[in-house]
């Protein structure tokens, strides 16, 4: 008996990601990008393997040491290995980033699909919530709900992510509405199509690539975000190291040993790099497949 063949859209769907995956590839700057954000996750998500100390293993006898054979990096005012702690405070920083933008997305995806499709008083009530969120800087109003709430990194990127979620939500909802006039959308609510199925399988596959891109520069901006919370001492706590809280500690020797501020400036630097890259890249292969789509 003959395999019965792939469904159209199936096929359609596979061969529109292999191109998309060559435009991805044919882009330089975005792969330098993924290739540095690759190694950026697998040396911090690796730190218990890679680092040579515990990040809070104090060693007074050593304080405010340059580079030497024992400390690649040298060490902070209590002695602590500098290159520990910026590995395992990296740990921390794109975990808390992950954090806040996951919360995002959760809550901005789904009312951003449902405001673009449903429309009427839900999407009226949602655009006036996000409304009043993007009113004030994010990075303010997170700093608001910390004071009410508490300081701590947990409570810090909940907060960052619900204030990121207005701006997620407004993307999706504008990438909803325009899918939402699509042809084929028209023609399966016609036939009587259920709306979850709509959702699920026509609207959600369209709004996935604007929500990658999207992911991407919000990451970039979580990052940056827990750096300045943290050096506000408003997110990780002492002995938790992070990029931001050891920029804050670094500070108070900023002349004696600037090396402590130069090191996590660095990481800061290159992580927020590689994920703009990446971004780009996936802005510029989606958007040249659907300008071809249209033209």
């Amino acid at each position: 008996m003959p395999r019965p063949k792939e469904p159209a859209v199936r096929r359609k769907r596979a061969g529109r990601f292999a191109q998309l995956a060559r435009r991805f590839a044919g882009n330089k700057p975005a792969v330098a990008g993924g290739i540095l954000l690759f190694v950026i996750l697998v040396v911090t998500m690796g730190a218990p393997l890679f680092a040579p100390y515990t990040p809070e293993q104090i060693n007074i006898a050593d304080r405010l040491s340059g580079p030497t054979p024992a400390h690649w990096l040298g060490t902070d005012a209590l002695g602590r290995d500098t290159l520990s702690r910026l590995l395992f405070g990296g740990q921390i920083s794109l975990a808390a980033s992950a954090l806040s933008v996951a919360i995002a997305t959760l809550i901005g995806l789904p009312l951003g699909i449902l405001a673009g499709y449903v429309g009427r008083g839900p999407d009226w009530l949602l655009n006036r919530a996000s409304d009043i969120l993007m009113t004030f800087p994010a990075l303010v109003l997170t700093i608001a709900i910390i004071a009410v709430v508490g300081p701590g990194l947990t409570t810090a990127m909940i907060s960052l992510g619900i204030v990121y979620s207005a701006r997620l939500f407004r993307v999706i909802r504008s990438a909803t509405l325009v899918v939402r006039q699509e042809v084929y959308i028209e023609a399966s609510i016609s036939i009587g199509t259920a709306n979850h199925t709509i959702l699920w399988r026509r609207i959600l596959p369209n709004v996935l690539p604007t929500l990658l891109i999207q992911v991407s520069f919000l990451l970039a901006s979580a990052l940056l975000a827990e750096v300045t919370i943290s050096l506000l001492g408003l997110g990780a706590l002492p002995p938790t190291a992070s990029w931001g809280s050891m920029l804050g500690q670094a500070f108070a020797e900023i002349r004696g040993t600037p090396s402590l501020a130069v090191f996590p400036g660095i990481a800061i630097a290159l992580a927020t790099l590689s994920f703009n890259l990446v971004g780009d890249g996936l802005r510029d292969s989606f958007g040249r497949a659907t300008r071809k789509a249209e033209g």
